[in-house]
């Protein structure tokens, strides 16, 4: 059974998703502010967190923020807030996906169970779990990755973003079908967020130092993983 965690200061709205949530077999637990849910993840095992952005004491964004240098829980954003801005700043953050208030239960049901088969599918439906290229290792399985032997640390989407360009070496993907593969066919922000997406990924990989380069930028069209300069 999968454990969701509801971060909300609004009492009201968390027995109410937990109701639905707990109706569809879910465990859920609660935190009412920013720091709770750090402690909680800190404590437990979670499987996926919605997260208020407006909360006390920590507010979504800054809970997000610090989840990402070490977690890859998903994380679905809800708030009030609907502008296109602030949907497009919560998923770069890390986000897995977004949900204004108010929303339908219902449909917050159906988005908590896409976003675990998403994330649970990226990490089952390759035959083999470790692409391995020189200086590179990634295991999909476990979502780690191996820069020259060392650990280091991807966001959710950041990891999906890697896995589909590396799993596909010298294939062009253009900006809207990275958001449709690793975002999905409902994200509604646009194709900026590749872009910063890209250059995160890239500022964990390279070692200019040493030429090293596994993402390119085929200009007018989209990226593509390489391996030039190994």
């Amino acid at each position: 059974m999968k454990t969701i965690l509801i971060a909300d200061d609004e009492e009201r709205i968390r027995e109410l998703v937990r109701l639905y949530l707990e109706a569809d077999g879910f465990i859920v637990c609660e935190a009412e502010n920013g720091q709770q849910v750090l402690d909680i993840v800190n404590s437990k095992p979670i499987d996926l967190i919605l997260l208020d952005l407006m909360m006390p004491v920590l507010d979504g964004w800054t809970v997000c923020k610090m989840l990402r240098r070490d977690k890859k829980i998903p994380i679905v954003m809800l708030t009030a807030k609907g502008e296109e801005n602030d949907r497009v700043l919560g998923l770069d953050l890390g986000s897995d996906d977004y949900i204004v208030k108010p929303f339908s239960t219902r449909e917050l049901v159906a988005r908590v169970k896409a976003v675990l088969r998403r994330t649970e599918g990226n990490k089952d439906s390759d035959h083999t779990h470790t692409l391995s290229y020189p200086g590179l290792k990634i295991n999909l399985l476990t979502r780690e990755l191996e820069v020259n032997g060392e650990s280091v640390n991807l966001t959710s989407k950041e990891f999906d973003l890697l896995a589909t360009l590396a799993k596909n070496p010298g294939r062009i993907f253009s900006r809207d079908q990275l958001l449709e593969m690793v975002w999905g066919f409902d994200y509604c922000g646009d194709s900026r967020t590749v872009d910063t997406h890209i250059n995160r990924v890239r500022s964990k990989l390279e070692n200019p130092a040493r030429n090293d380069e596994f993402i390119k930028t085929i200009r007018g069209v989209g990226y593509k993983f390489e391996l030039s300069g190994h």
